[in-house]
This record gives C-alpha cells, sequence and structure tokens, in this order.
C-alpha cells in the first residue's frame, strides 16, 4: 500500500486534497471494522458445483437404498436400543438398517442454522446456507522443521502454540487439535492437555476428541470450570466434539459412539465423521464415495436426533481419497478437491450444516506443491460453499506431519481463497463510469490516486502479510528476503506477544488438579 501512496501522491498534491501523507498511510493502516472488511468469517460461496441436480438427487437416492439394504453393523448396544426404538430395524444378521420414512423423519427435526460458540463471541460461527469458514483439524504426529528438513514427534507445547497462532491469524476461524500430543503416556492426560492446550492458546471455537468414553466425563469437569458452570457452558458450548463415529465402509465404531451419546446429552455440538478412504475403505468412483460418506452420515443423523432431537450436528461428509498405485492416502490430489466440493453440495441439498477435508499437502514441506495442493483444494472447498472446511492448513505427508510456518502461510492462502468466495460485487456504484470520465476526459489519464481506488484499496483488495509483491530490483536490494523467513518471522513475533488465554487463578486451580505438559 505505501507503494501505491508513493506513485498516488503527485496525482494527490495536484488535485489540492488535505492532509499530509502520513496522516493518509496512517488512516490506510488502521484496522478495519469487521463488516468493512475485504473478506471474513461466513462469506457466502455456493458458485461452485461439480454435480448436476440430478446428480445430487441419484446420490441421495443411492444412500437412501443403502440404508434400507446394506444397513451398518457393530453399533454399541446402547445405540441399537437408541435407533431401533426410533424405527431402525437390526436383522438376523446383527446389521441396523435404516427405513426410508425415518431418515426423513429424522432429517425434518435435525437442527439446521447452528451456532459454534466461541469463548469469545465476536468468532462464533454461524452455519448456515453457503456461509464458509476455514480452520485446522488432524491428528499428526510429527511436526515438520522446515528449515532442518526433519520431521520430529509432536508434543504437548506444539498443539498450545499451533493454537496461539490461529488465535492471532485472521483467515483461520476456528482451531479443531492439529496434532497428538506424542509426549503424554497416558491418554487421559493426553485428552486432557489436548482440550486445555487448545483453550489456553485461542478464544476462538475449538473442536477436540476423545479416546476412550471414560474420559468424557473429567474433561467436561475442566469445561465447566473454564465456562464458570455447567449452566455457562450450556449456554453456549464452546468446543464441539469431532467423532468418528463410523469406521467405513458401513461399520459402526462402538466406543466413539458411546462417546456421541454421552457428549449430545451434556449439550456439545457433534461433527458426525465419516471419513472412508476412495479405494480402499470407500468405492473407487467418486459419485460413489460420495454415496457412501452421506449414507453414513445419514446414520448418523438418526442416532444423534433419537438421543435429542435437535441436537446440534455438522454433517462430516469427509471421504479421501488414494493414490491407487500404491493405495496411499493423497490429501492434496485434484480428486479430493471434487470430493469436497460435491459432499458440500450434498450438506445443501438436506440443507444441514456441513464439514469435510480441504487444504491437505502430499508434500512433505511447504514447498511448491504444497502450495498448488492447498491452494486448489481450499478454493474448491470454499467457492462450493462448505460451511466449515477442516484441515486447512499446516497439514502435510497427507495428515503426519504439522507445520507452524505452513500455519502462518496459509493465513495468507486463505485469505485470498476468501476473496474468491466473496466474488465480484456488481452494484450501480461499481459499474459507473463517472470515474472514467473524470480520467479520461480531461483527467491524469489514470487511476491511481483517484477518490475511488482509495476508497476500494482496503475494501475490495486484500494484501498478503508475508507474500511478496516486491518487483525483482527491490526484491534485491531488500537482499532477496524468501518467503520462509517472513513465516518465520511472524510466527516468532505472535508466539512472542501471545499470552496463555484463561483466567490466571482458572489456569492455577486446574494445573493443580491436572497434569499440564506445557508452559
Amino acid at each position: 500500500m505505501d507503494e501505491i501512496g508513493e506513485i498516488c501522491e503527485p496525482a494527490r498534491a495536484r488535485s489540492g486534497r488535505a492532509g499530509g501523507r502520513a496522516s493518509r498511510v496512517a488512516l490506510r493502516a488502521a484496522p478495519l471494522s469487521e463488516e468493512m472488511r475485504p473478506v471474513r468469517a461466513g462469506m457466502l460461496g455456493g458458485q461452485y458445483k461439480p454435480l448436476s441436480d440430478a446428480g445430487v438427487a441419484q446420490i441421495h437416492e443411492s444412500a437412501l437404498q443403502a440404508l434400507e439394504q446394506i444397513g451398518l453393523s457393530q453399533a454399541p448396544p446402547s445405540g441399537v436400543e437408541i435407533m431401533t426404538a426410533a424405527g431402525a430395524i437390526q436383522g438376523d444378521d446383527g446389521r441396523l438398517r435404516f427405513p426410508r420414512a425415518l431418515v426423513e423423519d429424522m432429517l425434518a427435526v435435525a437442527a439446521r442454522g447452528i451456532t459454534l460458540h466461541a469463548r469469545d463471541p465476536k468468532h462464533d460461527l454461524h452455519l448456515s446456507g453457503s456461509r464458509v469458514h476455514f480452520g485446522t483439524a488432524g491428528a499428526a504426529v510429527h511436526i515438520v522443521d522446515p528449515i532442518s528438513l526433519e520431521y520430529r514427534e509432536s508434543t504437548a507445547q506444539d498443539l498450545y502454540d499451533a493454537a496461539r497462532l490461529v488465535d492471532n491469524l485472521d483467515n483461520i476461524h476456528f482451531y479443531q487439535r492439529t496434532m497428538v500430543c506424542r509426549d503424554i503416556p497416558d491418554n487421559l492426560d493426553m485428552d486432557l492437555n489436548t482440550l486445555y492446550g487448545s483453550l489456553s492458546g485461542t478464544r476462538k471455537h475449538v473442536g477436540t476428541s476423545f479416546s476412550d468414553p471414560s474420559h468424557v466425563a473429567e474433561c467436561f469437569e475442566m469445561l465447566y470450570t473454564i465456562a464458570g458452570g455447567e449452566d455457562k457452558w450450556r449456554e453456549r458450548p464452546f468446543v464441539s466434539n469431532s467423532n468418528c463415529f463410523v469406521v467405513p465402509p458401513m461399520k459402526f465404531a462402538e466406543e466413539s459412539c458411546i462417546v456421541m451419546e454421552d457428549c449430545i446429552r451434556r449439550g456439545m455440538p457433534m461433527l458426525l465423521l465419516s471419513a472412508g478412504q476412495a479405494g480402499a475403505t470407500a468405492p473407487a468412483p467418486i459419485a460413489l464415495t460420495i454415496v457412501q460418506a452421506v449414507a453414513e452420515c445419514l446414520a448418523g443423523v438418526v442416532y444423534a436426533n433419537a438421543i435429542m432431537p435437535g441436537a446440534p450436528c455438522i454433517f462430516g461428509t469427509w471421504p479421501f481419497v488414494s493414490d491407487l498405485r500404491t493405495g496411499a492416502m493423497s490429501g492434496g490430489s485434484a480428486e479430493q478437491a471434487l470430493l469436497t466440493a460435491g459432499c458440500s453440495q450434498m450438506h445443501k441439498f438436506y440443507d444441514l450444516p456441513g464439514g469435510a477435508a480441504s487444504g491437505i499437502s502430499d508434500s512433505k514441506l511447504p514447498d511448491m506443491q504444497a502450495g498448488w495442493e492447498q491452494g486448489i483444494t481450499n478454493a474448491l472447498a470454499g467457492l462450493s460453499g462448505l460451511n466449515m472446511c477442516y484441515e486447512a492448513v499446516g497439514m502435510h505427508a497427507s495428515l503426519l506431519g504439522f507445520c507452524m510456518e505452513s500455519l502462518v502461510l496459509g493465513d495468507d492462502l486463505l485469505g485470498q481463497a476468501m476473496r474468491l468466495v466473496r466474488g465480484i460485487d456488481v452494484t450501480p456504484d461499481s459499474t459507473s463510469i463517472e470515474a472514467m470520465k473524470e480520467v479520461c476526459l480531461g483527467g491524469p489519464g489514470h487511476y491511481l490516486g483517484s477518490d475511488q481506488t482509495l476508497k476500494l484499496m482496503q475494501t475490495e483488495y486484500i494484501y498478503p502479510a508475508v507474500g511478496n509483491r516486491m518487483s525483482p530490483k527491490e526484491w534485491n536490494e531488500a537482499g532477496k528476503p524468501l518467503l520462509l523467513d517472513k513465516a518465520i518471522e511472524r510466527k516468532n513475533a505472535i508466539l512472542a506477544r501471545a499470552g496463555r488465554l484463561i483466567d490466571p487463578e482458572v489456569d492455577a486451580m486446574i494445573r493443580a488438579k491436572y497434569k499440564i505438559y506445557f508452559k
């Protein structure tokens, strides 16, 4: 923006506008109000539709057939009782089958237009229609060091640091746990530290998982302490449960189902997550992979609403792609982008809050491959109107590695993706030729200093925080800075100033009661 200011100065001087250059630069540098920002959480997507209307209807019909004819196996006894009482049928083979009428009845009572609360209300996520939100997720077991090119085991401190970064990166709208705390041997301690590390680092909405049903009660006691009581928690539940309630193909995950039952009764929003892998645990055709994911999540809608009608749930069709040459996962592929966008269309068909994966890279480092993979998959997810774009930044090696610097770079990338989501504003003002007349008919012959340009330079355009737009000459004179250097610099600056976001008295109480592994 300073470069534009330098070029525009003569034109502004000629026009006789009052005020010094410094004051104008300061005005442009001042933070914009939320409604004036060029991009922000919850912008409307939905422009991209890889499925035709007929294709959407066919996928829906096939999903209903799969639920009626194949059904799902291995529900826990409590789940069998809940779902059969609602109208599911358990066959002699033990599988639960779901009549079409049952699915339609549960879709009718399912929650729509839900809000995922944050501890700071300005970060609340309103999930309706084609509102788009980008955030993290995943369960990486390694941290990527882009300088040494080494992978090391992830720790509780890493998880907390990643949360602190997310809290200070505007284009990342929520924080779902990014990694496994490999330095914690006890699984209960790991669940508690995952929850507390996330909440200590950010006031944005947090997503977490529980490794065992027996851990839920103690984790909720911690949540009640942070919220100021169970009643305060239930008023504004600021954590959701990422729940892999199915093991594709078409099997319930017993322990996760028990966790789901408990969390729903405690008022926690639920991500109903089906994560098949096309060509491995899901069919190879992209359309049929979507059919299976939709069928599994529809079973989740029946299950959750049979527990509590209108329970806040996210329709988490989250299928992945296999590289069929090797069977390995390929989260950065074009097919992954298509799967995610197609699933987003199905969410809109049911008018349900939806979430899926975007932004995963198969690359081991934040390099050019990571850039194109994350750019393509996030752009299509946003343009499709996906409500919750999970795993959007930081994830490498097909979810095995997480990179802090990539998280920072991803904030720029997501800003550009959201600018695509916003699209082009066509209004009488934006198409008026008056500005053209002023410039072309006796004016300066350029638009650099015009009132319209200066007015729109912050609200119509988005600028990268670390991305480099220097000319080769300027870049050379600046010492040829590398993109990664700027990302490291911004990461370090954020971590240096980002403190713990829990009241000190509450923090002391929690640290006295639980074994907390991060500082």
